[in-house]
């Protein structure tokens, strides 16, 4: 969430060289989407919390098979979309975390590259 939370041009530093498709970062957060339903219900969440994550899984729906194509550096320039979750990613951590800038995951091989590396 943090990544998703960040400036385009701290994103864009993120990504670096890195080729990321766009569609494994939607996958990896509709994942994040679905499973907060289930933390929701036994209260890791709270019903704000669980809307502001409902309202990304929205934007994320809307974004179609042909903009999912590709590379995510090339989505984050194009697609408005991205613009639109930025600022409900920053205050689902702001609501949760009391900050939406926190630190952004290290990157990892594959296409789970949300996920911290040990």
């Amino acid at each position: 969430m943090a990544l998703l939370a960040a400036d385009t041009q701290v994103q864009l530093a993120w990504l670096g060289e890195r080729e990321l498709e766009t569609e494994a970062v939607v996958e990896e957060v509709e994942l994040l989407c679905r499973i907060s339903e289930g933390l929701a219900e036994r209260g890791a969440f709270e019903p704000e919390n669980l809307r502001d994550l409902q309202a990304i899984s929205r934007c994320l729906a809307e974004i179609d098979s042909a903009c999912r194509a590709g590379l995510w550096a090339n989505a984050l320039a194009t697609d408005p979309a991205w613009d639109a979750i930025r600022p409900l990613a920053r205050q689902f951590l702001l609501t949760t975390l009391g900050d939406w800038r926190q630190p952004l995951p290290r990157p990892a091989g594959g296409r789970r590259c949300f996920r911290n590396t040990p």
